[in-house]
């Protein structure tokens, strides 16, 4: 079996989306420098750049039907990975005005679905690699 042109259209997605933000963590680096947690080693700006670079990375490997599988996989877990920073975020914005605070606490149930669509890609390319061996 051959990876679907849906499953294909919905890895490309979400490479998108991740090369999109990646891009945003170079771009305008300042917001996203705020989300890192005070108690990791180093400046955030360096944590800021490392994060950008793994999303770009997880792009990439996503774009590529033969690394969608890894990259679909290394997406999910760098979803988890970053959810504390979005903790931390509703946390710092707990006093901003409600449209702030709505977006940074409506960013905490939109991990769960990106985590899940990440696993479908990983597991649509797998399904698809596997077929083709």
């Amino acid at each position: 079996m051959t990876e679907t042109p849906r499953s294909s259209r919905a890895a490309l997605r979400l490479a998108g989306a991740m090369a999109v933000m990646g891009t945003l963590h170079f771009a305008l680096p300042r917001p996203f420098d705020a989300l890192i947690p005070r108690r990791l080693p180093g400046s955030p700006r360096t944590w800021t750049h490392v994060s950008g670079a793994a999303e770009l990375a997880c792009a990439a490997a996503l774009a590529v039907p033969r690394t969608r599988r890894a990259g679909g996989l290394a997406t999910a877990a760098l979803m988890v990975g970053v959810f504390p920073a979005n903790v931390k975020m509703a946390y710092d914005w707990r006093n901003k005005p409600l449209p702030l605070k709505a977006g940074a606490y409506g960013r905490l149930p939109l991990q769960a679905p990106m985590i899940a669509w990440a696993l479908k890609v990983a597991r649509d390319a797998g399904r698809a690699r596997g077929a083709a061996d």
